[in-house]
């Protein structure tokens, strides 16, 4: 009897499905967040009698055959690529993309890392940095004399000094998209490294087709819909308990057949 050990496969897919939820919700107030996904497929089959074999007793060809699957196990937990609602803040240097693309980051080991996360800050040396100190990698130095900063839609950054009337152009933040984002791996921290998977980074500047426009003055919030993650944990509890009564009734079916012999 395999039923057991099959449950049992039914009961950590759904432990797993748990711990997605439980991580989207709770990132439900973070900025940029994509929620992930889990997928499932279903293990080997015992093939007790092969579909399109010929049948020993009477020659003929059989339609279906008898196989006996041997449970489920977890295929990917990717991430889903949602565009999050904007949330007006006001912030010279808080960044919403709408579209696809990402903000390239320059790690301390000169490593490229991106981001959707537009929470930027003005470093002692002027430079545009994240909430952990990484450098943008469009290298934009804000004079320590602007009394302002205007960022286009298509990236472009303006400085506003008290003696001019006019801004002058500082520099143009790029952005990166992906043939597949889902293929990016988190690192933490809001932030993405490409792989393999994912494709080479194709950097453009904003507002050109595919890649997105860039509003200044506000933040993408998650992209977690809670009332849908409540309704998947429901179903995920549902799955697991019907796998435990599965269990419990192979059990007794097991103790029963043992009684007999």
């Amino acid at each position: 009897m395999n039923a057991l050990k099959i449950a049992a496969t039914g009961m950590a897919a759904q432990q797993t499905r748990v711990d997605v939820i439980s991580n989207n919700i709770a990132n439900m107030s973070t900025t940029a967040y994509q929620p992930r996904v889990a997928e499932f497929a279903d293990l080997i089959y015992q093939q007790h009698l092969t579909p399109g074999s010929v049948s020993s007793q009477t020659g003929t060809i059989v339609p279906a055959g008898i196989q006996m699957g041997m449970g489920v196990r977890p295929s990917t937990v990717s991430m889903e690529i949602v565009q999050g609602a904007l949330g007006q803040t006001g912030g010279d240097l808080d960044l919403a993309i709408e579209g696809r693309g990402f903000f390239e980051i320059t790690m301390p080991s000169g490593e490229s890392a991106y981001t959707r996360d537009g929470k930027f800050y003005r470093d002692a040396e002027g430079l545009i940095v994240n909430s952990d100190g990484y450098q943008l990698a469009d290298n934009i130095t804000i004079p320590s004399d602007a009394r302002q900063i205007s960022i286009s839609l298509d990236g472009e950054v303006t400085a506003f000094f008290d003696n001019a009337t006019e801004g002058q152009s500082i520099g143009r933040i790029s952005m990166s998209v992906f043939a597949n984002a889902k293929g990016l791996e988190a690192m933490g921290g809001n932030l993405y490294r490409e792989t393999a998977g994912s494709g080479a980074p194709i950097i453009a500047e904003p507002g050109t087709e595919g890649v997105g426009t860039m509003r200044q003055g506000y933040l993408e919030d998650s992209g977690v819909d809670v009332v849908e993650e409540i309704s998947e944990l429901i179903e995920a509890q549902r799955g697991y308990e019907l796998n435990s009564k599965v269990i419990t009734a192979a059990d007794e079916m097991y103790s029963a057949t043992t009684r007999i012999r």
